[in-house]
């Protein structure tokens, strides 16, 4: 159901704006004004991305690694109880973006520890004046606890493999990039509208209803066979 698992991860960090918004509006903002309060060319607001991209990434190579362990070294349910718990955090994902719950935030607080050290890194890098440079910042910008990227975290986990895991992060970052080289280039325009109650509860019901299709196929294959 690989097909299937990278369509959610792509409409997930596509629909998840809403939650970009207000989690890396900061950043975005500090990646879009030089010193001398110029714009930085697109060129650089590109390299940020991909630099976050590579970092979720190389973050789904890992997970498919340990979930691929995790299915050699036990026995067939634990796969099945990977998709199912890949689907139910989608599903409180999704309902987190619609603003109906906050569970996912769990996954935020787990990795900020880890945040609090790289910071002083991440801010050494500004203000970016090159390509390369740009392309670090957003490596580190990737490392940012985030609860969007770490429920698709869990789906790389159930991917089973490490090119899978890959694949499915690859999926996640490519939708993500609308939205924040949107935000980048053109923020004043996207943030009011990204913020209205309805967007975040049409994009965070649609977002549940892939992690409730997930279930209701894995229910059909098993009944089926």
């Amino acid at each position: 159901m690989i097909e299937f698992s990278l369509l959610t991860a792509l409409l997930a960090g596509l629909l998840g704006g809403v939650h970009c918004v207000g989690m890396c509006g900061g950043i975005v903002a500090a990646f879009s004004f030089r010193a001398d309060g110029s714009h930085p060319p697109f060129r650089l607001h590109l390299a940020y991305n991909l630099g976050r991209v590579m970092s979720y990434v190389m973050f789904g190579t890992l997970a498919g690694t340990l979930g691929a362990s995790l299915k050699l070294a036990a026995f067939l349910p634990v796969q099945t109880l990977l998709y199912v718990l890949a689907q139910g955090v989608m599903i409180l994902l999704g309902l987190y973006l619609a603003g109906f719950n906050r569970w996912v935030l769990v996954f935020e607080r787990a990795g900020g520890a880890l945040w609090r050290h790289l910071k002083p890194l991440f801010q050494k890098l500004l203000p970016v004046q090159s390509v390369p440079g740009a392309l670090l910042a957003g490596m580190a910008w990737g490392w940012l606890p985030c609860g969007l990227v770490y429920s698709v975290l869990v789906s790389a986990l159930a991917a089973g493999s490490a090119t899978s895991g890959a694949a499915l992060m690859l999926a996640f970052g490519i939708g993500t990039l609308p939205n924040l080289l949107g935000m980048g280039l053109f923020a004043r325009q996207i943030q009011p509208f990204m913020q209205q109650v309805w967007v975040r509860r049409a994009a965070g019901l649609t977002v549940a209803g892939f992690g409730v299709w997930g279930l209701a196929a894995l229910v059909w294959t098993t009944f089926a066979a």
